[in-house]
């Protein structure tokens, strides 16, 4: 046990870095890291499972910092423990250009950084991922190897987001009683107190959603320990709201909004030290304060050397298959198994559609990877991603590999990313491509944080039809287009969706989205080819040397492309066709090759059922574009397609039109 004094002393450590941090930087938030110190200080001294010497450590706790605006509350905790690479230094440098310490905490800057936060309620909802991964992997290797918890901290802007009830609801649902997360009940937001915009009642709200729900003075050590005890022991996920005081420490300014995002100002920084007693200059820590911070950070040495041991006493495919997934490998047998899967595709020649195509790839790659884990937001039949070797989970039963999200886009992107960087699994999941929108705050994040995450977007054009104009994707491929670091996939049919898949899923650093039809294709690979096309971004499907007019296409568009093709040769203009079936893999070829691939032909024209932004990087400024314009419509997908000119003879005509 650590005396009441001394814990005092190891908060205001806590409280001291974060003020002498944000005044240096003359930037930042320093209220939620003083408010929030007891609370850290009680997880990180007694609970938390973590060894900073070795902090990949795969059973290690994880602690999301979900008010990630209170950023150096965890880049105090990471040096004050003693992670090698978070140094004082660092910490001076709170908020400037290359340091590991940004203004909100960024997952691969610093060790100990599980995830980046800053989008409020994002690492709640990560937090369910990491959850949901380790009851997964428990049931797989056993509780020698996997049997952790999964810690948060969060505000009232994480909770009032409403991609939080999205996560909860689901976390509920699942009973994951290995998940605590601490609210820093303040009453504070930037504009004032929180009854200015909401009034919810959260312990009722958690109660609602089948959490287990405590109430605790967020600066009484002990009720906090006792907290964490209580959550240790219950059978559904913990909602621990720490009544704190924001600022706490600072006397003229505590329990105010003029805490949350400013600093505190020479004098009233002077006015906490004499206040809290702390006599140490900026950025000193006294010695004693920091040996007993850092003994705290060895507390687990021992647990985690006789993890690795049991590891390696394990059996040796057990052994062997733990460590492949924890290093994102894939198995050796992938590459073949996609290519022989090609062969088949190139005997039955199919018109499918590429969602039922993907489907069918799936069937090959949940059979050779068993850390895929698979999902949906409630649009299982139509998305086509369960397989035969996905059972579904239940809150009672987590052997399956499928997830049911239910009607939470939002939630389940930023789920996926959790149980990404978890490790040991790959999540890919479903939905309608117009409903990227929802999903799109996760898919930047998974983008910005190079992590391996699928997203299967189904429905990818007014080929939805009937549906009409509220599901049909009009500028959602562009959107999706303009991320960095995501690979955006529209396979024009079997083949391409298997290589799209095996392109997807060898990416450990970025993730990747599938659009997908609704509607059969007829097949454009008609001939066995063993080098993955797709790895290329774009290659000629039809060539012709004196071509007069070069075609782009993604997807279904493929196919028009190629019957206009033909129709302009039977009229004595030679054109070729080329298929684009990830943009981003195109532009990272060596010049020669973009260049080869664009061509000299002197018409240029892209054929996409979505808008033209984007393809000018092929087609030029004064190029040829056929596709959308507006909005679509609710109708047979035929006649939708005849309607807005996304047809064969609509790119006939314009090629005539430029030639004339």
């Amino acid at each position: 046990m650590i005396s009441r004094d001394k814990h005092n002393r190891m908060a205001n450590a806590i409280r001291f870095l974060a003020m002498d941090a944000v005044e240096k930087a003359n930037s930042g938030h320093p209220g939620l890291p003083m408010g929030a110190a007891d609370v850290a200080t009680v997880l990180f001294t007694r609970y938390l499972k973590f060894d900073p010497k070795a902090p990949l450590w795969a059973d290690r706790d994880r602690f999301v910092l979900s008010a990630g605006h209170g950023s150096m509350l965890l880049y105090s905790l990471l040096y004050l423990t003693g992670y090698e690479d978070m140094t004082i230094d660092e910490i001076k440098r709170f908020r400037q250009f290359g340091s590991k310490t940004a203004g909100h905490p960024e997952y691969g800057h610093a060790t100990g950084i599980e995830t980046t936060t800053g989008p409020l309620g994002q690492g709640i909802a990560n937090a369910v991922g990491m959850a949901i991964a380790e009851r997964k992997l428990e049931e797989e290797f056993g509780s020698d190897l996997q049997s952790h918890f999964t810690y948060v901290l969060c505000g009232d802007g994480c909770l009032m987001e409403g991609i939080s009830h999205e996560a909860i609801a689901l976390a509920g649902h699942l009973k994951l009683n290995k998940l605590v997360l601490f609210w820093d009940d303040n009453n504070i937001t930037i504009d004032g107190e929180v009854g200015l915009s909401d009034s919810t009642d959260q312990i009722a709200r958690f109660q609602a959603v089948h959490w287990n729900t405590i109430r605790v003075d967020g600066h009484d050590p002990d009720a906090i320990a006792a907290a964490i005890e209580a959550a240790h022991k219950s059978d559904r996920p913990t909602f621990i709201a720490c009544k704190t005081v924001i600022g706490f420490g600072a006397p003229n300014k505590q329990g105010t909004h003029k805490v949350h995002g400013n600093p505190l100002g020479a004098e009233e920084i002077a006015a906490a030290r004499k206040s809290l007693n702390w006599e140490a200059e900026a950025f000193v820590i006294p010695e004693d304060v920091l040996d007993a911070w850092r003994l705290a950070g060895l507390r687990s040495t021992k647990t985690r050397q006789d993890w690795e041991a049991r590891l390696e006493a394990a059996e040796a495919g057990k052994k062997a298959e733990f460590k492949r997934r924890f290093a994102g490998d894939l198995p050796g047998n992938f590459d073949s198994s996609i290519d022989a899967f090609k062969k088949k595709i190139i005997e039955n020649n199919p018109t499918v559609a590429t969602r039922k195509a993907s489907e069918d790839s799936l069937e090959v790659i949940n059979g050779i990877l068993p850390e895929m884990i698979g999902g949906s937001a409630d649009l299982t039949p139509s998305n086509n991603t369960k397989t035969s070797q996905m059972k579904s989970i239940t809150p009672t039963d987590f052997s399956g590999r499928y997830l049911h999200y239910g009607i939470r886009e939002h939630g389940m992107a930023a789920a996926m990313n959790g149980i990404a960087l978890h490790g040991g699994l790959i999540p890919y999941a479903g939905g309608f491509l117009i409903f990227s929108d929802y999903c799109r705050p996760s898919i930047r994040l998974a983008a910005l944080m190079g992590i391996r995450v699928v997203h299967v977007l189904t429905h990818d054009s007014i080929g939805v039809g009937e549906d009409g104009p509220t599901h049909q994707p009009v500028e959602q491929i562009a959107a999706l287009r303009a991320i960095p670091n995501l690979l955006v996939f529209r396979p024009a049919d079997e083949t391409e969706t298997a290589e799209c898949w095996q392109l997807a899923l060898e990416q450990k650093h970025r993730p990747s989205a599938l659009a997908l039809t609704r509607q059969n294709l007829a097949p454009s690979r008609k001939e066995y080819e063993e080098k993955n096309l797709s790895a290329y971004g774009a290659y000629e499907l039809v060539s012709a040397s004196d071509a007069k007019v070069s075609i782009f296409a993604s997807g279904s568009e493929v196919e028009v492309a190629l019957k206009a093709a033909a129709t302009l040769k039977d009229k004595g203009v030679s054109a070729r066709v080329v298929s684009v079936p990830c943009f981003e893999l195109f532009k990272e070829q060596p010049e020669t090759y973009r260049n080869a691939i664009i061509g000299k032909a002197p018409v240029k024209i892209a054929v996409e059922a979505a808008i033209r932004q984007g393809w000018d990087y092929f087609i030029g400024n004064d190029g040829a574009f056929v596709g959308m314009h507006s909005f679509g419509a609710s109708a047979p997908a035929k006649d939708l397609f005849k309607h807005f000119g996304i047809t064969a003879e609509a790119v006939v005509a314009a090629v005539e039109a430029k030639l004339a």
